[in-house]
């Protein structure tokens, strides 16, 4: 997706660049086979971008999605980037702030959850990053397909399930949740807690898609969606 791509390195370049610190939640990739392919071309693209962000001063945070959750420390040292929990919170402006890839909510989808619970455990992936590099990449291709197959047969349980996120963010004690994964980009403004929901991004096919949230100084919290220097023609 190289208009997606060149959207991305622009916003780090014009937006990111003038923060003081960055989040990002998850599935930056379509996928991550493991650090040892750090060095391919599309990778490397990437991960300097994210560098020369840091390298301005800007504490870059990443979060592990459900496409990209083998970000290991190699990563991590070479984007200077921290990697972070999910869920992550801190206080800011008094308010408590609950950050989420947002996977782990929807709990509706009972097949997802067994996949993804098997998917994080420490010896799968270390019995998977053990394959060749080739290997993986073929065998995370069949999972995306019957990922596809699995999401058009079943749209209705896509969406996180409130009881799961009223649960997690009571745990938590926040007042303001904020996570992707649905692509279902909103704010959910209840009586104990707001949730916000990111959108993905997509600038190859019409309509575009892309937003990110600003959290000033003041404690305003701003979503941008995709102006106009973004949408590359």
């Amino acid at each position: 997706m190289p208009k997606t791509t060149a959207a991305f390195l622009l916003f780090l370049k014009d937006h990111a660049a003038r923060t003081e610190q960055l989040f990002l939640l998850g599935d930056i990739f379509e996928y991550w086979a493991g650090d040892d392919d750090l060095d391919s071309a599309y990778p490397r693209q990437i991960v300097d971008a994210l560098s020369a962000v840091s390298e301005l001063g800007v504490k870059t945070f990443w979060m592990a999605g459900n496409r990209d959750f083998l970000v290991g420390n190699d990563f991590a040292c070479a984007a200077r980037a921290t990697r972070l929990d999910d869920p992550h919170t801190f206080d800011f402006a008094n308010q408590r702030y609950m950050l989420s890839h947002g996977d782990q909510f929807c709990t509706d989808d009972q097949a997802y959850q067994i996949f993804r619970a098997q998917v994080r455990q420490a010896a799968w992936q270390a019995r998977f990053l053990a394959q060749p590099l080739n290997e993986r990449k073929n065998m995370i291709a069949d999972m995306r397909q019957k990922s596809r197959l699995h999401q058009q047969q079943s749209p209705m349980i896509m969406d996180v399930n409130r009881d799961a996120v009223s649960e997690s963010v009571g745990a938590h004690r926040a007042d303001i949740l904020i996570h992707g994964h649905t692509h279902r980009p909103a704010r959910h403004a209840g009586a104990l807690f707001s949730r916000y929901v990111l959108s993905d991004w997509d600038f190859d096919h019409k309509p575009v898609r892309g937003d990110w949230l600003a959290l000033m100084t003041d404690g305003e919290l701003k979503r941008h969606h995709a102006p106009d220097e973004l949408v590359i023609e």
